[in-house]
């Protein structure tokens, strides 16, 4: 039998499934350029924001160098940092060289660092335990070193002994937090910031009592203004102290944060990719406890930049780690530094930063908390 037109049944159905297989691989050959077009657009567009990101803490920089109650012109800036290179016929007097290079270079530098560490320790803590509000502190690494620089302060030792005294005690309470969740049973993730916040309110209490037992005439009022976090009185010796663990920590963590992606979908999902997530999981908790004792160390407690800057990185790039961690370093890099301009320039008597950054972190905590969207 014939169709209506002649054309045998079989055929017609043919030449039906044929029109319709190169549909649909008309269909799939779109969709494959459609999404090829969107992942170079969007790898252009983290490029162009990582670019962006990196001018920001150029500018930052330069403008740092030469903002201050002793202004320091561009050209003299330029004409300092040459002489390091060339000798160059001085145009400057000897107090601003003294100036710039004993006390703003290395506070400039001490910014960039510790903005830089606490931004990548905050995401990656935050994709290590897939809860997008957690901060470096969750382990109590933070109370751990405000107890220990506590006592030195209370030993009476100097700044070198205070800073020392500080990592050492943030780095032995995070050991102890793993140790104790390591004897937990249960969900591992969740024993292990449990046992976190359980040694920060014990270590609280513990600085409390120190503060009690201070001398009120120095030693109380010097506990409690390194507890507000200041980047006052940076010295080389701070600088060269902290730069070692923070480069350490901060390489590590970069060349884990393809990993870090794969942790945020789950550890059956690892196991199935052949990564061990337990023992990647282990290795960016030590990098992250790692920066974050050198960071407290040297500037006291700075709250709320690993909270608040790995969100404000998710939303201008995305949350693919292998771009939102090297965001999140220069980002945090370039706000600790504009907070600390405004931290030593608003007033006439300096601000300490951790009030700063507070004032900044508390209402975004508060907005990311009520917004419709989920987290």
């Amino acid at each position: 039998m014939r169709g209506a037109e002649g054309v045998p049944p079989r055929r017609a159905d043919e030449t039906a499934r044929n029109a319709t297989c190169d549909a649909s691989r008309e269909t799939s050959r779109d969709d494959a350029h459609a999404a090829r077009c969107a992942s170079r657009n969007q790898r252009r567009r983290a490029t162009i924001v990582l670019v962006a990101l990196g001018v920001l803490v150029i500018a930052s920089t330069l403008a740092s160098l030469m903002l201050g109650r002793f202004p320091i012109t561009p050209a003299e800036a330029g004409g300092m940092l040459a002489n390091l290179v060339v000798p160059v016929e001085p145009f400057w007097t000897a107090q601003q060289e003294t100036l710039f290079f004993q006390v703003r270079l290395p506070r400039i530098a001490l910014a960039l660092l510790v903005g830089c560490s606490l931004a990548a320790a905050g995401a990656a803590f935050q994709g290590t335990f897939q809860n997008p509000l957690v901060s470096p502190d969750i382990l109590g690494a933070s109370q751990g070193a405000a107890f220990g620089a506590a006592v030195a302060i209370l030993l009476g030792l100097g700044a070198f002994g205070i800073s020392a005294f500080a990592f050492a005690a943030a780095i032995v309470t995070v050991l102890l937090v793993l140790l104790v969740s390591s004897r937990a049973k249960g969900n591992h993730m969740m024993v292990v910031v449990l046992a976190g916040v359980m040694m920060s309110s014990l270590l609280q209490a513990a600085v409390s009592y120190t503060k009690l037992i201070a001398d009120p005439t120095d030693q109380l009022a010097a506990i409690t203004y390194w507890l507000m976090g200041s980047l006052t009185g940076a010295k080389p010796a701070d600088l060269a102290m902290a730069a070692a663990p923070m480069a350490a920590g901060l390489l590590i963590l970069f060349a884990l944060r393809w990993r870090i992606n794969i942790l945020t979908m789950g550890d059956d999902e690892a196991s199935t990719m052949g990564v061990n997530a337990q023992r990647v999981r282990i290795v960016v908790i030590f990098a992250a406890t790692l920066v974050t004792a050198a960071s407290v160390a040297v500037t006291g407690m700075i709250g709320w930049v690993g909270l608040v800057i790995p969100h404000f990185a998710r939303m201008v790039i995305g949350c693919d780690y292998r771009k939102l961690l090297p965001a999140s370093m220069l980002m945090g890099a370039s706000f600790l530094l504009i907070v600390d301009d405004v931290a030593r320039l608003a007033t006439t008597s300096e601000i300490p930063i951790g009030i700063l950054t507070a004032f900044i972190g508390a209402p975004f905590f508060l907005y990311l908390i009520t917004r419709k969207k989920q987290l």
